[in-house]
């Protein structure tokens, strides 16, 4: 395990693959000293022998185990001198699915990976945070956070959580010091998305597919900015302003035109 010596750090869950792997090898390349942390011990081995040993520290991580989390945000303290630039909550799961028939246990388990864990690691690492000059607590939102999706109904409403308590500690956050913001990524070719989704994906538009080191790019942005959410891509912005405007019409036509629709059709027939 590396330590710091004086570089910047970031604190990143979900850091075996996808978004927080890409965000990972990103910040190496600018030089600062990355923690990555993940339920997959073997992408974890593989990211440290991607970055070199030195420059970072890996370790299993549940997000839903506050105690797991503390002894996690203890040991980036001890190799980072007890600082912390970033804080990027990214841990996250999906369970797709009418609400009727998803599992109580499924839901839960979205509940507490999505939204319990990232409370548990803004709380366990706020003290790190507020030791360090100009610290950002970053976590990921999703487009699914414009306007409730169905079919993930469930994870549409963690991500809400997410974007609103990042408003709300964007403000209380100013009075300790740190800043927070989030990431609204629509469409991304990672290994959370159901097989056969980016083939069937559209080549344009907003819910094209995007590759993972666009929301990456977007949490070195967020560090050099005052920006409060960042939309991938970024026209995905227009969505949300949609949905405020005119939830009913927004509603109208994710019903007429999602992959539901096909479903609500055969319903009125019957």
């Amino acid at each position: 395990m590396g330590t710091a010596n004086g570089r910047q750090s970031i604190f990143i869950t979900g850091a075996a693959s996808g978004m927080g792997r890409e965000t990972a090898k990103l910040f190496h390349g600018k030089g600062w000293f990355v923690g990555g942390f993940d339920v997959n011990a073997e992408g974890l081995a593989s990211l440290e022998k991607e970055l070199g040993a030195d420059n970072c520290m890996t370790r299993t991580l549940d997000v839903t185990d506050l105690e797991d989390y503390r002894k996690a945000v203890a040991a980036f303290g001890e190799a980072t001198g007890g600082s912390m630039d970033i804080l990027y909550n990214n841990a996250g799961i999906g369970r797709g699915g009418l609400f009727a028939d998803v599992a109580y246990e499924d839901i839960m388990a979205v509940v507490n990976v999505n939204f319990v864990g990232v409370l548990n690691g803004i709380h366990v690492a706020l003290p790190l945070l507020k030791a360090t000059d100009n610290s950002l607590c970053f976590t990921t939102s999703s487009s699914s956070a414009t306007y409730g999706m169905p079919g993930i109904a469930v994870y549409s409403a963690t991500k809400h959580a997410v974007k609103g308590l990042t408003e709300a500690l964007s403000i209380e956050f100013r009075l300790i010091g740190v800043r927070a913001a989030d990431v609204l990524p629509g469409l991304i070719d990672t290994p959370i998305l159901p097989e056969g989704t980016v083939e069937a994906a559209p080549k344009e538009g907003l819910f094209r597919a995007i590759p993972p080191v666009e929301v990456a790019k977007s949490v070195w942005e967020a560090y050099n900015s005052d920006k409060l959410h960042w939309y991938v891509p970024p026209e995905l912005v227009e969505l949300d302003k949609a949905a405020g405007n005119s939830p009913e019409a927004v509603r109208e036509q994710i019903a007429s035109t999602g992959p539901l629709a096909a479903i609500f059709e055969e319903m009125q027939k019957q």
